[in-house]
Parts: structure tokens; sequence; C-alpha cells
């Protein structure tokens, strides 16, 4: 196993030379631009190594905004919004956590000496799919599904012939697989077109509309990319998702070494393109003709919350900070095998309660995040159940046993 740990963490077998550099202020101010579950978890990591933390978002009590030091809530799509509370703050570091940001604005911020995560350009770039697909598809020559763009409902009718059917349709700004569907038939296009409008997320309207790609598997490769140091890996993590949101993610991912070589060969392209140091979040599917490069978030990962089960000596939120703080990241290994499973609201309610969590904590190799989120709608993610178990053990040993975990926990209206 000790072979297999190598070739997660780094392609070359061999110990790179690491290089330190002297940190001037052991405790950097930070302002994290989206609260959610990741961000909580962020701030948390960053708390136990005393930063002072920033939180911000839209609305009052976001999870990351109850362990942080202080918080704001504003429209992050609002320039001067932004610029108000830059100014007001002066963070060392502005860590992007969610994509509805009016980034334009980074560049200035990176000129006035903060340090924006993981760069100026990686943000603007993966605010929404266009550029980062662009980038991908037509300047580094990834292979990716055949796309097109649509701006209207007309537009999306010639996009679909073009791509042909069946195909995916995303907004090109959104999270959690929000306006995500695929069309099956001709009759789908419209209801597409009105799906993904309303699953958007800031104000652009525009979808892309991908191929239909024949894939066996999709892995997330959480990649780590580091000041004066070498880009590091995590070990594949497989994950289902329903509703272009994922349900289940687990790792180590069964992924041949030829597949594994070609995902980190096109993830540390692409990460170097954008620049900047952190842990990025970089989507693969896997198919009978080699690896297809997927999506990209330059923050931790959804699915990445598997790490929380114990699987690595770091988990995905503590590689970020100590990324961004230039902090030596010397090796990643796999510790334990990990799956996770997310709980979801099935009503909405302006304070939801949950049951069962007793039972949960009852159970060995298990453990579970109750996320804080004020609110609940349907389909919503409130939490998360994780287990874990030895290496040997199968994977989908693990997998089922926090799907089935996760049945017991109940979100009250």
């Amino acid at each position: 196993m000790q072979n297999q740990r190598e070739n997660f963490a780094v392609k070359k077998s061999f110990f790179p030379t690491f290089t330190t550099q002297t940190i001037q202020h052991s405790k950097m101010k930070i302002l994290l631009l989206g609260s959610g579950e990741l961000g909580k978890e962020f701030v948390i990591a960053a708390q136990r190594i005393g930063q002072t933390i920033i939180a911000v978002d839209s609305y009052e009590n976001a999870p990351a905004m109850q362990v942080a030091h202080g918080f704001e809530v504003i429209n992050m799509l609002d320039g001067e919004a932004l610029d108000r509370i830059v100014a007001k703050h002066q963070p060392d570091f502005i860590v992007p956590e969610i994509e509805a940001i009016r980034t334009e604005r980074f560049y200035d911020y990176e000129k006035q000496g903060i340090t924006v995560v993981p760069s100026a350009k990686a943000a603007n770039f993966t605010m929404n799919r266009k550029a980062i697909r662009d980038l991908a598809a037509k300047e580094l020559g990834l292979r990716t599904a055949k796309y097109q763009y649509a701006t209207s409902a007309e537009e999306l009718q010639k996009a679909v012939q073009e791509v042909g059917i069946p195909c995916v349709v995303k907004p090109l700004m959104s999270s959690s697989g929000k306006g995500q569907s695929t069309i099956k038939t001709e009759s789908d296009i419209e209801k597409a077109w009105q799906y993904a409008v309303a699953g958007s997320r800031g104000d652009v309207i525009e979808v892309i509309v991908e191929a239909f790609v024949d894939f066996h598997s999709e892995i997330t490769l959480l990649t780590i990319t580091q000041n004066n140091n070498p880009t590091l890996f995590c070990a594949p993590i497989g994950h289902r998702q329903e509703r272009g949101d994922y349900q289940e993610s687990w790792q180590p991912a069964l992924v041949s070494e030829k597949d594994l070589y070609e995902a980190q060969d096109m993830a540390e392209k692409i990460t170097e393109a954008l620049g900047g140091a952190g842990l990025f979040g970089v989507e693969f599917f896997l198919t009978n003709e080699g690896v297809y490069f997927s999506e990209l978030s330059p923050r931790p990962h959804d699915t990445g919350m598997v790490t929380l089960a114990g699987t690595q000596n770091f988990n995905e939120f503590e590689l970020h900070l100590r990324a961004i703080l230039s902090l030596p990241i010397f090796e990643i290994t796999l510790e334990k095998a990990g799956a996770s499973a997310v709980i979801l609201a099935s009503e909405d309610s302006a304070n939801p309660t949950f049951s069962g969590i007793e039972k949960v904590a009852a159970l060995p190799k298990t453990d579970f995040r109750i996320f804080g989120k004020p609110t609940s709608r349907p389909y919503r993610r409130m939490g998360v159940v994780l287990s874990h178990d030895t290496l040997s053990t199968p994977i989908t040993e693990v997998i089922e046993r926090a799907k089935e975990t996760a049945k017991l926990i109940t979100v009250n209206s």
C-alpha cells in the first residue's frame, strides 16, 4: 500500500526538495466570501492554527459565520459593497467559497497587495463554466465533451442540434448542481432552458450544452498547488450524483494507473495555467476511450467532505489552508477507506430540527456533521454522514454503510 500512497500524492516516485519561506505575520486576516458548510470547515481549520476569519454571505447566521471572528452580510455581486468590506477589514487573503461574486474586482485587490486565493485569474476563469471550458479545450487541448453555449431558448435549440441528443444543459454560473438537466428528446429543450435560468446564480443568463459522455465513473481529483513547492494530489474520490448534486462520495475510487496518471497530468496542466496556491477540485469522466476533463473549482470540493472521515493525514480544508499560508505540505497519505452520504431536507422550514442523531452516534466507524443552516427547503443539503474502515475493506461496503446510516437522520420542519 505504500507504493499506492506515493502514486496518489505526487506523480514522481522520489521525495522532492521542499523550500520554506518565512511568514512575516503568524496571524493573518482572511476574508471568506461565501459561508456555507465548506466554508465552515475551512474556518474551523483556520481557527486551529490561530488565523482570523471574517465570513461573508448574503444571509445572516450562515454556517461559517457561526464559527468566524466576525461576519458581513452583503450581495457579493455588488462590486461597491465588496469594495467597502475589503476597505473596512483590510484582509491579508481573500478566499472565495462560491461562484456568485463580482470577481472582476479581484484584480484591483491583488494590486493593493491582497492575496486572492488561489489567484484573481483563477477566480475569474472559474466564476463561470465558459472561461474554464475554453481554457481546457481550446488553449490546453484537454479532452472534453463536445459543447456549445446559448443565451436564449432559441439559441439552445440550435446548440442542441449541433451537439446532439442526449445532452446536458448547465447554467454557466450555478452551485451544487442547481439548474442542470439532461435533454433526452426535443420536447425537453424548453423545460431545460427554464430550469437552467431558475437555477442560475449571478447576473449572467447563459448555459453550456454538453454532449453526453458515455462514462463508467466520475472522479474528483483534489489537486494542491503550492508556492515554490510541488503540486500534490489526493487519492481519487468517486461520487454519485442526482439532480446534478452529489449524494455519496468515497475515497479511494478504483481507478487504473493509466487513467490516474492521465487525470493527474490534466489537473497539473490546468491548475498551473490558472496560477496561485490552494486546493482545486478537478472533476473527470472515466470512459473506455480515456479520461475526459469535466469541471474545476478553485476551492475545497463538496465530494471532498469524505476526507473528514480521516481518510488522509490532512483533510481537504487543512490542505487548502496550508497551501494558502505557504506552509509546506511534504506528502499526502491515504490512511483509511471512507465514504460520505448527504443528509437532505424534504420540506421548507424556518427552524429545522433533526431526529435520529443518537442512532448514528451509537454506530462504530461512523461520524456526522450537521451544518447549522438556519432554514431548509426540499433537497437542501443539511448535513453529512461519514463512514471509515481499513484500506483492505472493500470500498463498496463502506459506501453502503454510509448510505444506510444517512437514512437514520430525518430533517424535521
